[in-house]
């Protein structure tokens, strides 16, 4: 038996699985209590939904199963002690639905026990991912697995902004419990894939109107890429009022702060503008970060993921964690009861280190989410109609660090001049610092934000859809080239399936835990394929 398996990312080794240690850095232990804590959320879920509980009313396990799902995607949680802790929690909880649903039978999921870690791990071994037999099942299983965490982190972030929307809660249980049931065929499961993504779309409304109604709708942005000789925090992930605390409590203090990778969208809203301390975007995109922390000089605050694990003590002394995130020896900051997180410790450390040391010049343009496109939608529908823009190509998704991912660069600087890129995620950091232009005062790269603003691409979508009268998404002039690398990558594809938006390029790879069947489907159904080489694909996406 292999120490674990694990091939819910881009990077699942040979492009098949990681069975010796994460190629994320994850440990087989790690990985494993992983396992185990997933499947207790699915014991949870057999019991609320054979049980019929009111789900409206177990309001904190809501929230803990929402947590426990984010904790596990991809580079989020490396600490072996909070899984733990988080599974008996869990279990917990368990005990107590159970008592309100006085079932007759219990499932193992539903009633299996453990005293210490050593259990812990020895049933791990039993229930991951390969406990599901046919490659098939499994791959439908996991797919649907997959977008529950995306959907989880999403929801998580707008339950922070006090938004939550019950059905969202009510699917997750319905979902997981679903994966335990063996009476499902095929094509229930797909069905269910495609139910995933319409809640996909649901999560990903309630936090856009979670952070437009917070901190205003985005707006067209530059951010600056150097650096002040200030002393400074570095702030990475996604969730906003992470960000908002941050700049409240640095305010005055002399700390400046900067956004790194995906919390780079921050610039682009209304609210952080008030804030003079709040300089500018430092360095790329996640991948990087081991040198690009090592020149930044001061602490470094992860919200959520993406974490590569630090190389060294220093390092490692330098980097604090909250909510789902997580790495051993680094500082968790937990909030109080009313939410509230002392970050006192992060800007008393910054004020003891040395300025960040500037790795880059200039500025970077953003903010294009949907209000934003919607203001310049006259402007766009002209370009359009005069033949200015023949093709907008989607561009949203992750990066990552695989070489083959520089097809995305490439792509863009080879796109025709008459096309627009609309993107979203990190994958934008493949070229959004590249001199490619405008068209009639509107840039040639359109960032609507973070990976959960794809939701703004799409409401961009519907609306020109609207606009040129056309009864199709598909007959736009829009194509969809995406790069995938996580669990929120996974639910934004399966939220454009739903919508039924076809003929999707996913790369760099297709996704390991997709079974050749199920990769037919898939094909056949809505037109996905790999990337190829970029003149042929840039070729196809003109012409159709």
């Amino acid at each position: 038996m292999s120490n674990m398996f694990c091939f819910q990312c881009q990077e699942a080794s040979k492009g098949t699985g990681c069975e010796i240690i994460g190629v994320c850095g994850k440990s087989p232990e790690v990985a494993n209590l992983q396992d185990l804590l997933i499947y207790t959320l699915k014991g949870i879920s057999q019991i609320v939904v054979k049980g019929e509980l009111n789900v409206p009313s177990m309001g904190t396990i809501n929230h803990e199963v929402t947590n426990a799902l984010f904790m596990t995607i991809t580079n989020a949680n490396f600490d072996e002690e909070a899984i733990e802790n988080q599974i008996r929690k869990m279990i917990g909880y368990r005990e107590e639905l159970k008592k309100l649903a006085n079932l007759e039978k219990y499932s193992d999921a539903a009633s299996f026990t453990v005293t210490d870690r050593d259990s812990m791990l020895k049933k791990a071994k039993l229930v991951g991912v390969l406990s599901t037999k046919d490659e098939d099942v499994r791959s439908l299983r996991e797919l649907i697995i997959y977008g529950l965490k995306g959907m989880a982190a999403y929801s998580h972030h707008a339950l922070n902004i006090g938004k939550e929307n019950q059905n969202i809660y009510g699917f997750t249980y319905e979902a997981l419990a679903a994966t335990l049931d063996n009476s499902l065929s095929a094509d229930d499961l797909v069905a269910l894939t495609l139910k995933t993504g319409e809640l996909g779309v649901s999560a990903m409304a309630l936090l856009d109107d979670a952070n437009t109604s917070k901190f205003g709708n985005p707006e067209m942005t530059e951010v600056n890429i150097g650096v002040r000789n200030n002393p400074a925090i570095l702030i990475s992930g996604h969730d906003l009022t992470d960000l908002l605390q941050l700049l409240e409590q640095t305010k005055g203090t002399g700390v400046d702060v900067y956004t790194h990778s995906e919390m780079l969208p921050a610039h682009y809203y209304p609210e952080f503008k008030k804030y003079d301390n709040f300089v500018g975007n430092y360095g790329n995109a996640w991948w990087k970060q081991v040198e690009e922390f090592e020149s930044f000089n001061g602490p470094v605050l992860f919200t959520t993921n993406c974490i590569v694990p630090p190389r060294n003590e220093s390092l490692r002394n330098r980097i604090f964690t909250t909510g789902a995130s997580g790495y051993p020896g680094c500082t968790h900051i937990e909030a109080d009861e009313h939410g509230v997180k002392d970050f006192s410790a992060i800007i008393e450390m910054a004020k003891t280190l040395d300025a960040p040391t500037e790795i880059e010049t200039g500025k970077i343009v953003g903010g294009f989410a949907h209000a934003q496109v919607t203001a310049l939608a006259d402007k766009v529908v002209d370009a359009v109609k005069s033949g200015a823009i023949r093709k907008f190509v989607v561009m949203a998704g992750c990066d990552g660090r695989m070489n083959s991912r520089n097809y995305y660069t490439e792509f863009a600087e080879k796109l025709p001049q008459d096309s627009v890129i609309l993107t979203a995620g990190c994958a934008k950091y493949r070229y959004n610092k590249l001199p490619l232009g405008d068209i009639g005062g509107i840039p040639r790269v359109l960032d609507a934000g973070q990976c959960n603003d794809s939701y703004s691409l799409v409401v961009i979508a519907l609306k020109l859809k609207e606009i040129f009268g056309l009864d199709d998404l598909n007959d736009l002039p829009i194509a969809y080239n995406i790069a995938w690398y996580e669990q929120k990558a996974v639910i934004v594809l399966l939220a454009l399936l739903y919508l039924g938006v076809k003929n999707i390029h996913l790369g760099p790879t297709l996704p390991a835990f997709l079974s050749p069947t199920v990769a037919n489907v898939l094909v056949e159904k809505f037109g996905i394929s790999p990337i190829g080489e970029v003149d042929e694909d840039i070729e196809l996406f003109m012409a159709q």
